[in-house]
C-alpha cells in the first residue's frame, strides 16, 4: 500500500480525474512536474470564440481542514510554488484545487447499491490580481482564502475551462 501522503495525493488526483471525465473533458499532464502544474483540463471543441479552451490546475489534497467563516484558509503551498501559480501572464489559466479528504484513508470511497461515493470536496481558487512574492522562500506557506462557495463540480469545472453548458 502507498504511503499515507502518496496515497492522500493521488487519490486527490483521481477525484479531480473523475469529475474532469464527467465533464468530458480531456486530460493532460507534463511529462514532468516542472512548472508547478500537475494536470490539464481541455474542452475538445469550441468555447465561444477558443478552439479547444483549457485550464491547469495545482492539485492538493488535505485531511484536517481550517474554516474561517465562509472560507478555507489553506497554508499547503509554499511561496514558490505560489508564484509558479501566479507570476504571468499565462497562456492557459492556472487554479488550485484543494480536495478535502477524509484523515481515515478507508473512507476515501464508499460504494453502495446507488454507486460510488467519493469522499469529501474539491474547492478550487484562482489567482487574477494576486501579486506574486517578490522573493520566495521554500520554507514559507502564504495563506490563501478559499470560499466555501467554490466547490468543484462538473458544471463548475466546464466554465472554469471555458466549455459550453451542457
Amino acid at each position: 500500500m502507498l504511503e499515507r501522503r502518496n496515497h492522500q495525493g493521488k487519490f486527490a488526483e483521481d477525484y479531480v480525474r473523475a469529475l474532469a471525465s464527467a465533464a468530458g473533458l480531456l486530460i493532460f499532464k507534463d511529462d514532468l512536474d516542472h512548472d508547478g502544474v500537475d494536470l490539464g483540463f481541455k474542452y475538445p471543441g469550441r468555447g465561444g470564440l477558443v478552439a479547444s479552451p483549457a485550464i491547469e490546475v495545482q492539485v492538493k489534497s488535505w485531511s484536517r481542514p481550517v474554516v474561517r467563516g465562509s472560507e478555507l484558509v489553506f497554508r499547503g503551498l509554499s511561496e514558490t510554488q505560489y508564484n509558479k501559480l501566479v507570476d504571468g501572464p499565462f497562456l492557459v489559466p492556472r487554479y488550485l484545487f484543494v480536495v478535502v479528504v477524509p484523515a481515515d484513508r478507508e473512507r476515501y470511497v464508499r460504494v453502495d447499491t446507488e454507486g460510488l461515493l467519493l469522499s469529501k470536496l474539491c474547492y478550487y481558487r484562482g489567482f487574477d490580481g494576486d501579486e506574486p512574492i517578490a522573493e520566495p522562500d521554500a520554507k514559507r506557506h502564504p495563506e490563501l482564502r478559499m470560499p466555501l462557495g467554490n466547490v468543484l463540480t462538473v458544471r463548475a469545472l466546464r466554465e472554469l475551462v471555458g466549455a459550453p453548458a451542457a
